[in-house]
């Protein structure tokens, strides 16, 4: 457990507040005093670190394989182009929707923890068994939903904006208008659409999925509210900066904040989306930083990343904002501030910065402002860049 916890940034409190127990439970589990000695507790620990009970069971753990990017993308394109009928006599070795879901599960949990390799393996064939599934259960149906966003987001991600949507307007599809549901897929429609540019057509597509939400009758009782409302609001405030409307980020992202205040910072949505004052801070600094207001995002980043609030942040949201970031400290003609943000970004999640094209476009204008710290250099050898 020691060994996951590490290679996945957590430090051990980190670990204890996303599992639910104290940090001394999680020191004397580590150092051989107690035992994970309950499959719920067992389940719980797996889930938190992206793997398998099976892994904790045997003690045995393993370098993931290199995944080539490139391959990943084509065989995920080919998977979304297929349309599969439903299979009406599933076969004794196809994966039942439990376990489905559970791979699923495994998969968004790695992309929390910004292992985006091990996404990557994952989606074609959890895509593949996903349509061929009937929906018939309630988890049958939330599944596509789960599937085709984690697709749209780590696609997003990988800089194919046009696939992105193609997988978001899937997810948006299998909510089949179900308020919450439709939600959770409209937050991965706003980011594909943020990426291809459309930041007005982004936040129309939020704040359509708010409104369906605020005439809900059983709100109250929907899983993560008001943390989806609020993701959903600060995606439409990104999307209004991307446009240039600084009067709609602002007022989009106040009504982020009001709900935020009675936000608990440790609560994730069954995604791992983290939303709370942190979250709307961050948000803050990208808005700005769209805005054109950079020394303004660099004093918000400042300010935030020396809360508590930051740790508790997913691996993939703090590495994903230090590339954010990296870049702006290049846009204030700060390079070396930037090479700092990006090592700091690989610390946290290697994967975020290594797949990412984001990423490599900043350590590439880095290395073109003239020499680099030694640190910068180790990690533009590690990505395959070389110092012009």
């Amino acid at each position: 457990m020691a060994e996951l916890r590490a290679r996945r940034g957590m430090s051990q409190q980190v670990f204890a507040d996303r599992i639910g127990k104290s940090k001394s439970w999680v020191d004397k589990v580590e150092r051989g005093v107690r035992t994970l000695d309950r499959l719920s507790v067992i389940q719980t620990v797996a889930t938190a670190l992206g793997v398998t009970p099976t892994i904790l069971l045997t003690g045995k753990t393993h370098r993931e394989p290199v995944t080539d990017t490139d391959a990943a993308v084509e065989r995920i394109q080919a998977a979304l182009a297929r349309h599969d009928p439903p299979d009406p006599d599933p076969g004794a070795d196809d994966p039942t929707t439990q376990q489905l879901d559970d791979q699923a599960g495994y998969a968004w949990t790695a992309y929390r923890n910004g292992n985006h390799p091990q996404v990557l393996r994952t989606l074609p064939d959890l895509l593949a068994a996903t349509r061929r599934t009937r929906p018939t259960e309630t988890s049958t149906v939330d599944l596509p939903v789960r599937v085709y966003r984690l697709t749209a987001q780590t696609l997003v991600k990988l800089g194919k904006p046009h696939l992105a949507w193609l997988a978001a307007d899937r997810a948006m599809t299998a909510a089949a208008g179900d308020p919450y549901r439709t939600g959770l897929a409209a937050i991965s429609l706003a980011q594909a659409l943020r990426a291809l540019r459309r930041g007005r057509l982004a936040t129309t597509a939020a704040l359509t999925a708010v409104h369906q939400l605020d005439l809900t009758p059983s709100r109250a009782f929907l899983p993560d509210e008001p943390g989806l409302t609020g993701t959903l609001l600060l995606e439409a405030a990104l999307a209004a900066a991307t446009h240039r409307d600084a009067t709609a980020a602002r007022g989009l992202t106040e009504r982020a904040a009001d709900l935020a205040g009675a936000h608990d910072e440790r609560h994730h949505d069954r995604e791992g989306s983290a939303f709370g004052p942190t979250a709307v801070e961050l948000a803050r600094a990208l808005a700005a930083t769209r805005l054109g207001d950079h020394h303004h995002a660099v004093t918000i980043h400042r300010r935030v990343v020396a809360t508590p609030g930051w740790q508790l942040l997913p691996a993939e949201h703090r590495a994903a904002h230090l590339i954010d970031i990296a870049h702006t400290h290049l846009d204030l003609g700060n390079p070396a501030a930037a090479g700092r943000a990006l090592v700091a970004a690989d610390r946290i999640a290697p994967a975020e910065v290594r797949t990412r094209p984001a990423a490599r476009a900043a350590l590439t204008a880095i290395l073109r402002t003239g020499p680099a710290q030694a640190d910068i250099t180790r990690l533009a050898t590690s990505v395959g860049l070389s110092h012009q």
